[in-house]
């Protein structure tokens, strides 16, 4: 894949439904392993915080792949949400978007701060992306990355 190939753009309002879905799909494995997966629940969460402009879909050849959503705090940016369809990933797709989310937290000077299901094969990811684990809340994992001397 070609960087070139991906497409990211704001989402709007239309695409709520459509994010949720994503999610839903995207977080099953993980939250079965937990024995806390419930579909409803994991829609609503998403959908009674949505602000498209946060949220960044992620296209490849004309198909959503994935989307994140990025919030912006005075003191760091958090990523709240980041999924890639599974038929999209291992293809660097998620790679390609850390970068770029890293460059933009360079710039501003701010630190980028998540929180993964300890079950998620997304912890391993996040680790190989420079983010160091922070501590375990419950089944929750909480990371951050920041560039050296912010």
């Amino acid at each position: 894949m070609l960087l070139t190939d991906l497409n990211i753009y704001p989402a709007c309002p239309d695409d709520a439904q459509m994010l949720a879905d994503i999610r839903v799909e995207s977080m099953r494995p993980s939250l079965e392993a937990l024995n806390r997966f419930d579909p409803v629940r994991a829609r609503e969460r998403f959908l009674s915080t949505f602000e498209e402009s946060d949220t960044f879909i992620l296209s490849l050849d004309g198909e959503v792949a994935g989307f994140y959503v990025l919030r912006t705090y005075p003191e760091y940016f958090y990523l709240d949400h980041f999924y890639i369809k599974n038929q999209f990933q291992g293809r660097g797709i998620g790679s390609i978007v850390m970068e770029g989310l890293k460059t933009q937290a360079s710039t501003l000077k701010k630190p980028i701060r998540l929180i993964a299901l300890k079950e998620s094969p997304a912890n391993a990811f996040y680790l190989s992306q420079g983010f160091v684990f922070e501590r375990e809340e419950g089944v929750d994992r909480h990371y951050f990355w920041e560039l050296d001397g912010l």
